[in-house]
């Protein structure tokens, strides 16, 4: 009896702890801001699998139609995937100021794109494809012509060549993208948590008196936070570029971003290690999106989103972008959480339990578009220990397993993030950009997870029926 109190004691103190960290209010605000944007990474996914798998199939004997049909799709990845970070910094700053419950949240979505683009280089170095010259050299504003490198490379000396160019005005979408992403979410998080501060003083808010539109008001009293709070960005960033000649979205790729993306693809262990407490939190009636949701799931998301911007760049993925959010959505939740809808596909073929079979009809459903709370609850998987085990073991496994057949080249890695509620088959299509092989890949997942599930429902099934004799007998001996 102690030690079951104990086993207890443990597991209320785990979901505890684990719903305190899923509730954390930067972290939650992190993971909402991610769930909001998610809708234009799904679209990028989409024209980047039209612009570079489909079109290339309708117009593969004319590349001047091929060109100008890939307009449509580039245009959408220029607004999605190369202002990701920028439109990532407004939503982080958002979410923060509702989960804070602050009353000007749309003020602080200005803060975090401001405070981004503070902090960003003034001048980059951009690759040189021509030069324009005014055509009249006292005034520059005439007609220019177009001068290609190669003539102003013959201008230098021997064994020089033009590498880049100084370019002051412009933005490089290496910091407004896919690799801005994690800048975003230090520097929003940090603008708005410390506009959110200064607009509580009383002192900073300026008070316009009756009559004044709300509007109007609400913009006075965050005024001045608002000039404090970035006037100590301003600071930081030129402190940054005179005194060290760099800037914080440069120190942030190198030393946080590279770091936790190297995390992630040394090898699926960290992915398995969180999934595996996350789902075994899930088993305890806490989703699990309440750790992976917080901890990996934005990092994730984020190599998912370089591949695509990758891959439609017509770049091969490279070795450590070959773990992302995709494998998950796609390879590891087939059905959702667990794998479950290899279990009622089980249920149907091999179950004689009619109350398992009345769940399962109802839950087939949902289950194909990945959906599964009615399993998790009405199977039920929550504390049933013997479905516990397939439920935890199955991700796992099958995280593992797709991330060595992407690095033997036996699959392609994963590059176009589809909707969660993609259908298995249809998704591992177009997440790998057309590769059947992926397909007859979740054909084997299906199989052998309806494998592993098949004793444990079994065993599940000998113990209701236990459960249910246990039950009857007490009611008889109470009569």
């Amino acid at each position: 009896m102690a030690k079951d109190n104990g086993q207890a004691s443990f597991l209320d103190k785990f979901a505890e702890v684990s719903a305190k960290v899923g509730n954390q209010v930067h972290l939650r605000s992190l993971r909402d801001a991610f769930a909001t944007v998610s809708p234009i990474y799904i679209l990028a996914g989409i024209a980047v699998l039209i612009n570079n798998v489909l079109f290339p199939l309708i117009f593969a004997n004319d590349p001047v139609t091929l060109a100008n049909f890939k307009v449509w799709g580039a245009a959408i990845a220029q607004g999605t995937l190369s202002f990701s970070a920028v439109i990532l910094a407004g939503i982080i700053g958002y979410c923060l100021a509702r989960n804070k419950r602050f009353e000007n949240a749309i003020s602080c979505v200005v803060i975090g794109i401001a405070a981004l683009i503070i902090m960003m280089p003034q001048s980059i170095v951009a690759t040189a494809g021509a030069v324009l010259h005014a055509t009249n050299a006292a005034n520059a504003a005439a007609a220019a012509v177009t001068l290609p490198v190669a003539e102003v490379a013959k201008l230098l000396p021997n064994d020089y060549a033009v590498t880049g160019v100084d370019v002051t005005g412009a933005f490089s979408s290496s910091f407004t993208g896919t690799n801005g992403l994690f800048g975003a979410i230090i520097i929003g998080l940090l603008s708005t948590t410390i506009f959110i501060k200064l607009s509580s003083v009383k002192q900073l808010k300026v008070n316009l008196g009756e009559g004044v539109p709300p509007a109007v008001a609400d913009s006075f009293n965050t005024m001045i936070p608002m000039m404090l709070t970035l006037s100590v960005f301003g600071i930081a960033s030129a402190l940054l570029a005179v005194c060290a000649g760099t800037d914080l979205m440069t120190i942030i790729a190198t030393s946080i971003s590279a770091p936790l993306k190297g995390l992630m693809n040394a090898g699926p262990f960290a992915v398995i290690v969180i999934y595996t407490f996350a789902n075994l939190l899930f088993c305890l009636g806490i989703h699990q999106s309440t750790i992976s949701g917080v901890l990996i799931e934005p990092i994730l998301t984020m190599l998912i989103v370089d591949n695509m911007a990758t891959f439609a760049a017509g770049q091969p993925i490279p070795q450590d972008h070959y773990m992302n959010m995709q494998i998950i959505n796609t390879f590891a939740l087939i059905g959702g959480s667990g794998c479950t809808l290899m279990l009622l596909f089980d249920t149907f073929i091999f179950s004689k339990n009619k109350a398992s079979k009345d769940v399962a009809a109802l839950s087939l459903l949902p289950g194909i578009f990945n959906i599964n709370e009615p399993v998790i609850y009405g199977y039920p998987i929550v504390f049933n220990l013997p479905l516990m085990i397939p439920f935890v073991l199955v991700p796992d496994l099958f995280i593992g397993l797709t991330y060595l057949l992407t690095n033997l080249g036996w699959i392609s890695p994963c590059v176009a993030m589809v909707p969660w509620t993609t259908p298995v088959f249809l998704s591992g299509w177009l997440a790998t950009g057309g590769d059947v092989r992926a397909v007859i890949w979740q054909i084997v997942e299906v199989l052998l997870a309806m494998a592993i599930y098949l004793p444990f429902m079994k065993i599940s099934e000998r113990a209701q029926v236990k459960q249910a004799e246990a039950l009857a007998e007490k009611a008889q001996d109470a009569e």
